[in-house]
């Protein structure tokens, strides 16, 4: 069986290493493109540099600011995308609070108070009972550090900048998957539900005991679904 062409679109401070279970998983299905996108700082420039990367055509799976990447590679080449998936995400803009806390990191990035994620953060990010688990939390403090202050600012522009992805969603034809933890904080399953609803081909999971870290959290879950939807 041919391997699937498979873009993989990492989220706010995350490099491929989000991915790890996910790449092991599926190798033998998938073929991997992996962006790394904190070293750009708009949404159309996140999107064609990985267009640049990408195959001819191919599978296209974002999690949480990935999915807002994936919009914007759909909104430019839909012909290029044969199935979409989208991990702990949202296709509106930011509540006017989020939009002022996210200038507010900016700010105190900008003059040197940059700490990745902290462990105060991570009750936020991952579901209770994985706040203590090093195999989850280690690598987002690890990824963090690798994306840096720099990478951070420019991640964050880009998402205050981003299109509200909304009108999009009716426009999205192909296999869709949409995943959510039960107990995202980030982007709560309502979020997921709006997705789901508007794309006419969408298939929700919904992952028990799980935050924000859906890839990290619960890998094997996430994988099985990825495998479900790259072979439909």
């Amino acid at each position: 069986m041919p391997r699937s062409p498979l873009v993989l679109l990492p989220g706010l401070l995350n490099t491929r290493r989000v991915y790890d279970h996910q790449v092991e998983a599926l190798a033998d299905i998938a073929d991997f493109t992996i962006p790394e996108l904190w070293h750009h700082e708009t949404m159309a420039a996140m999107a064609e540099a990985t267009l640049a990367l990408a195959p001819p055509t191919f599978a296209l799976c974002g999690f949480s600011m990935g999915g807002y990447v994936a919009f914007e590679i759909f909104r430019r080449a839909p012909h290029r995308v044969e199935r979409i998936a989208l991990m702990d995400t949202q296709a509106g803009p930011d509540s006017p609070e989020t939009a002022a806390r996210r200038r507010g990191f900016i700010e105190q990035t900008r003059i040197g108070r940059f700490h990745g994620v902290h462990p105060t953060l991570l009750p936020q990010l991952v579901h209770p009972s994985r706040a203590a688990d090093t195999a989850v939390t280690q690598p987002l403090l690890d990824m963090a550090t690798e994306v840096g202050g720099d990478g951070f600012v420019r991640e964050q522009q880009a998402i205050l900048g981003r299109a509200d992805s909304r009108p999009l969603l009716v426009d999205i034809e192909v296999p869709a998957l949409v995943v959510v933890g039960r107990q995202d904080l980030v982007t709560p399953p309502a979020r997921a539900e709006e997705i789901a609803t508007d794309i006419a081909n969408a298939r929700l999971v919904v992952i028990e005991e799980c935050g924000h870290m859906a890839p990290l959290e619960k890998p094997a879950e996430v994988s099985a679904a990825l495998r479900r939807w790259l072979t439909q």
